[in-house]
């Protein structure tokens, strides 16, 4: 099973991440907030602990999955996650 899997249902988001990278600690520092609003777990991931997801997604982290939708990457888009959460209730 690949990390990034929800273990349950759709409120939660993954977030691809390195334990070195500042951009990935600033958009979970920004995602705290909006998770204790809305009520979504987080689950943080690392990369580099994966080859087949730092392959596909190193150049892009930090990621914020949907199951295996990028709401967004580098930076919170707040509107993006919001607008997730509105479209599943």
């Amino acid at each position: 099973m690949c990390p990034c899997e929800p273990l349950s249902a759709d409120f939660e988001l993954t977030v691809l991440s390195r334990e070195w990278c500042h951009l990935c600690h600033d958009l979970l520092d920004a995602l705290r907030p909006l998770q204790q609003e809305i009520g979504f777990a987080v689950k943080v991931v690392d990369v580099d602990a994966f080859p087949e997801l730092e392959a596909v997604w190193s150049e892009k982290v930090p990621v914020v999955l949907a199951g295996e939708i990028e709401l967004c990457h580098y930076f919170l888009d707040e509107a993006a996650v919001r607008a997730h959460f509105r479209r599943i209730g």
